[in-house]
Formats: C-alpha cells, structure tokens, sequence
C-alpha cells in the first residue's frame, strides 16, 4: 500500500485556508478526504509501541492485514456502522502523593487510528481559531516554547507574580467545563466515569458533516473497562 504524506500535507493546506478564508462558515463537505491514503497516514502517525486496548490488539497483529483493516475501518467509519469500544482505564501509581492512583484511558490501536485521522481533519480548522499564546497539545508547539513567551513577558514587564494552581481531581468532580473560544461542553459524568466531552453545542458549531460528526458523538459516549495496576 503506497503512501504520500505530501497529499494529505496539501489537503490539510486547503482545509485551513478555507477555514481562515471564512470563518463564519460551517464546512460540510471534508469527509471525502478521509480514503485509503489518509488512514494510512494515519496509521503512520499513530504510536505503535503503546499498551493494547481492551481486544489486546497490536501493532504487529493489525498489520498482518494492513491494507484490508484500513479498508474495514474506512468503510465502518463512512458508513456509520463503527462502534468505538471500551477504553481501557488503568490505574496506575500517582507520583508524589503515596497510596493513590491517577486514572488513564488506553483505547484500542484501531480506535486509535481513527482518532487520528479525524483530529487529521479537525485540526487544520480550528488550529485557526486558537489563540497565539495557546501552546497545550498543539502541532509545532510544546512547553518550552509556553516557557519562553512566559519568560519574554516577564521581562517586558520587569517582573510580576506567576501562580500555579492545581486542582485535586478535577475532572473527577467538575460538573462542566467550558473553553473559549470554541465553546466545548463538557456534560455530566456518570458512575462509570463516562465523559461525553463532545456535545451538540461544541465541535458542531463550525462543521456540518453527517458521515464525520456520528464518530465524535460516537466516542463521547463511550464506555470504561477498569482495572488496577497499582505494583
């Protein structure tokens, strides 16, 4: 199976320019760019050596058919039939803080794979709505950089105050979060720790792609399956 990051690199060039060419436009038609080469590209960009989901699936076993699970899943995802299983939520040992756990979610590789591709899709769209100082899980950018504007504006400035905070388990008890200016919607969680982070109000406001759109709202839903790995 052949692949040309450069052609998914030109796609994306065209989807950010018509979002900053029109930013009160609502995009509908970015699913067709979603084909074989794009979730191979994908594929490529996902992590392969990370712990397996909840089907215990590897890179190694995933790629003993390669070409035929891409094209399952890009048949699923346009379909609408993909169904996102469980995350994998492993407790692990929380550092500095004796006796507790921090919660992480592993979902499977193919899941995985699929999220890449559509944040592929997403990303060039809203990367023209971020704000300039924002650096947080962004292409290009890290916490050395957040680091050195902090530093640059505090001696533009001859000094100052910095205040950190951190919130004890916040995404454990917050009720909603809301994040300008994109307004993402954080809803209840349920008993089962069960975040639906992608509401009707949030990612819906700039697109209007029916064979995108159900994925998201697929993994806002989803599932956990909890175990504890505290040795």
């Amino acid at each position: 199976m052949s692949q040309n990051p450069q052609s998914v690199s030109m796609k994306q060039q065209r989807i950010a320019q018509l979002a900053q060419q029109s930013p009160q436009m609502d995009l509908t038609s970015l699913a067709y760019h979603m084909d074989l080469q794009w979730l191979s590209e994908a594929y490529r960009r996902t992590r392969k050596d990370g712990a397996a989901g909840v089907d215990g699936q590897t890179a190694a076993d995933y790629e003993q058919d390669l070409e035929g699970n891409l094209r399952s899943l890009l048949e699923r995802a346009k379909s609408g039939r993909y169904s996102a299983p469980p995350v994998r939520r492993v407790h692990i040992p929380k550092a500095g803080s004796p006796g507790q756990t921090r919660p992480i979610g592993i979902p499977t590789l193919e899941d995985k794979v699929l999220q890449r591709a559509v944040s592929m899709l997403l990303e060039p769209i809203y990367e023209q709505d971020f704000y300039d100082g924002s650096y947080g899980f962004r292409p290009g950018r890290g916490a050395h950089q957040a680091l050195e504007q902090l530093r640059n504006q505090m001696m533009d400035t001859h000094g100052g105050w910095i205040l950190e905070v951190d919130i004890s388990k916040f995404l454990e008890t917050a009720r909603y979060i809301k994040k300008l200016p994109f307004k993402w919607m954080a809803l209840p969680y349920d008993s089962e720790l069960r975040w639906k982070v992608l509401d009707a109000g949030s990612v819906w406001w700039r697109l209007s792609i029916p064979s995108t759109m159900p994925i998201c709202g697929n993994w806002s839903s989803v599932g956990c399956a909890t175990e504890f790995c505290c040795d």
